[in-house]
């Protein structure tokens, strides 16, 4: 049966990380002023949706996922008068705007905090606070043993309250008590805010955290994120979203896709459904495949674990999809399942089209147009990120590591500065993303990797980004059609079909056909129909047609076909 209509299942997301983007004053960090002045580029990719990272006032100790007002613009930025002009260019291209909603933890700059600590009108209960303990120097002992998200432990203690508070992540982003009606009350006034203005949904961080467990109770300590049992899909998580569902973007014809740690397909399909209170859900599973055992192991992982995964999702959830390989907090995508050497452009590609032919909408990051790479990190004082910079300082204080080049192979791979670096414009200085001193440091391959090279070939990853964005566009069976995965043990080939029951589709049967390989493959897809090509990265190779007994196909490396499958004659 075919899904049921809805504009943010057909549209196609941008993510813009404001700071790297591209600044307009040349103080070196990315600006709203930045963003309008690149937009045309930006609807030229033919994307419908903006997901704008968070642009709000903070002290950025984690990149602006530290909110100290919801209802004012980072300086750096600009000001909320930039804002509503980059709002009304977006929708004047056709386009909407999805907003980051941090509502987990705020920085500890927040107003809110602030009063907690001074214990003013009723705010101390506005965060969670504990008395812990001491041991025998007398130095504070953490209530219970989880640990944050960045390593360490979740407590700090505040000499001021002489008590300690939780924080999931950094220790200057205190979590909320979601327990208290008073915070959710305050959170739901500030999302009606942002409505009221016009934006078009929320992109929801971590939030199947908001709820925890009575008692705090410990988590298991082999967990590489200690507690993650007690507090992702905690007990109340599900009420929390319905009543703010009702509260807010219920009300509006919005767009909802929350981040969610630690989630399973049955777990996302009671926040999907169609009585679900979130529209989508980003999971993790295909992103921990290489990080089984946790930040400091990258693993080996096969393609027949990837497919599994993949089918899982888009075969058993109640609900819609979201298709992505990177964001903000994951390295570059070609870089990571492809290969950003001699093969980048091809494997770029190829992960175009696995990102616009799975069901679901795809969610798209800046620079994956032109196949941006992970950059190389010297030094440690090169990081930006707070996750890596913590766990490598901690490494270091422990004795793990004796010097940073211990740690270097894991950052180069792992970091989320990767995908922070400067968006990549043209040859000039800085990338073009900056006439001053960038913020964190530009990848040095700017020279031969920009956007101006792109544009400048009829043939590049640009060009096939934007081609088979339009492909998607017309074709209902690349959004609504039913997913088959076939080949599923096949060590090197992921191959799948989309259907659509519905006779007024011009194509109702797509196979796509993807070689992640660095060496030529010779395949035969059992389907038992003619086989069209359609579309693909090797056009001119891709000329076989099927027979009674499956598809021959003799693939070249990081190939991609997609083919029009019909009835045989």
């Amino acid at each position: 049966m075919t899904a049921a209509r809805a504009w943010w299942k057909e549209a196609v997301v941008y993510q813009i990380y404001p700071q790297s983007f591209n600044d307009s004053d040349g103080d070196g960090v990315g600006d709203l002023q930045g963003v309008i002045d690149r937009l045309d580029y930006v609807a030229d990719l033919g994307v419908d949706v903006i997901w704008l990272n968070p642009v709000y006032q903070s002290p950025q100790v984690d990149n602006g996922y530290d909110i100290s007002d919801y209802r004012a613009i980072h300086e750096a930025y600009g000001t909320l008068e930039d804002w509503e002009e980059l709002l009304d260019e977006i929708h004047a291209r056709d386009m909407r705007l999805v907003m980051d909603l941090v509502v987990n933890h705020t920085s500890d700059d927040h107003e809110w905090f602030q009063r907690s600590r001074r214990g003013e009108d009723g705010y101390r209960d506005y965060y969670i606070w504990r008395d812990g303990g001491t041991d025998e120097d007398g130095d504070p002992v953490p209530p219970n043993n989880w640990t944050t998200g960045f390593g360490g432990s979740a407590w700090t203690y505040d000499e001021q309250v002489e008590a300690q508070y939780l924080h999931l992540f950094h220790e200057r982003q205190p979590d909320l008590n979601w327990e208290n009606p008073d915070v959710r009350s305050d959170v739901y006034e500030m999302i009606e805010w942002w409505l009221a203005k016009g934006i078009d949904g929320f992109r929801m961080d971590v939030i199947n955290l908001i709820s925890k467990p009575e008692g705090l109770p410990d988590g298991d300590p082999d967990e590489g994120w200690v507690g993650i049992e007690q507090f992702a899909n905690g007990p109340r998580t599900q009420e929390f979203l319905e009543e703010m569902a009702a509260e807010t973007f219920d009300n509006y014809d919005s767009m909802t896709v929350g981040e969610c740690v630690d989630i399973d397909v049955d777990t996302a399909g009671d926040y999907v459904s169609a009585d679900g209170p979130l529209d989508m859900v980003f999971h993790f599973e295909h992103m921990l495949l290489d990080q089984q055992e946790g930040w400091w192991t990258i693993e080996d992982w096969s393609l027949p674990e990837l497919k599994s995964v993949m089918a899982e999702w888009q075969t058993e959830l109640d609900g819609w999809n979201t298709v992505y390989l990177g964001n903000h907090d994951q390295p570059r995508i070609v870089s990571r399942f492809g290969d950003d050497g001699a093969y980048r452009e091809e494997s770029a590609t190829l992960l175009a089209t696995f990102l616009l032919t799975h069901q679901g909408t795809p969610f798209l990051f800046q620079g994956d147009e032109i196949g941006m790479t992970n950059c190389p990190w010297e030094s440690v004082e090169e990081i930006r990120d707070a996750d890596a910079s913590n766990r490598v300082e901690l490494a270091l204080e422990s004795g793990d590591i004796d010097s940073y080049d211990e740690a270097r192979d894991v950052v180069e791979f792992r970091s989320r500065d990767n995908a922070r670096t400067p968006m990549q414009w043209d040859d000039s200085r800085n990338a073009g993303f900056t006439d001053g001193d960038p913020w964190i440091k530009v990848n040095p391959n700017y020279e031969e990797v920009n956007v101006a090279a792109a544009e400048a070939r009829e043939d590049g990853i640009l060009s096939y980004y934007r081609d088979l964005i339009d492909l998607r566009s017309d074709l209902d069976v690349l959004v609504y059609g039913d997913y088959e995965l076939l080949l599923p043990d096949h060590e090197t080939v992921y191959a799948y079909r989309r259907t659509l029951d519905d006779p007024a589709a011009d194509i109702d049967d797509v196979l796509v056909v993807l070689n992640v390989s660095p060496t030529a493959t010779r395949i035969s897809v059992p389907v038992e129909a003619e086989a069209t090509p359609l579309f693909g990265n090797e056009l001119d190779a891709a000329a076989e047609s099927g027979s009674h007994d499956g598809t021959d196909l003799e693939l070249q490396p990081y190939e991609a076909r997609l083919y029009e499958l019909s009835e045989q004659q």
